[in-house]
């Protein structure tokens, strides 16, 4: 039987963790011991908000859109789901509407998140 001729790429990713100072040795020897390595240079990796200014002021909003979409959620189906209109979830991911407490709760039961995170 012919042996694969191709290897399988290893797919590599960076992760950023926030977390008590005192537990950060543990938390780097759990991760080496299950393979990853530290990034050089990459100290500031998680300073997203200088990487992407566009975003600033709309963070509930991007929040918002990107749950939706680990959910594989449309903006229809969200508001089939929630009872909120299509337009309204629309206005809210890009910055023009307001999500507010009520609305927030009714996607984080929909959207598997905590709904302080769209506030």
């Amino acid at each position: 039987m012919p042996e694969p001729t191709k290897k399988h790429r290893t797919e590599e990713i960076e992760l950023l963790f926030v977390g008590p100072a005192g537990k950060k040795a543990a938390a780097i020897s759990a991760l080496h011991r299950l393979g990853y390595v530290p990034s050089e240079g990459k100290e500031n990796a998680g300073a997203w908000r200088e990487s992407f200014p566009e975003l600033r002021g709309n963070e509930s909003g991007v929040y918002l859109s990107g749950a939706r979409h680990r959910e594989g959620l449309t903006q229809r189906e969200l508001a089939a789901k929630s009872g909120i209109p299509q337009r309204h979830i629309s206005e809210m991911e890009n910055g023009k509407r307001p999500i507010g407490k009520k609305n927030a709760k009714v996607f984080a039961s929909i959207l598997n998140a905590d709904y302080r995170a769209f506030l």
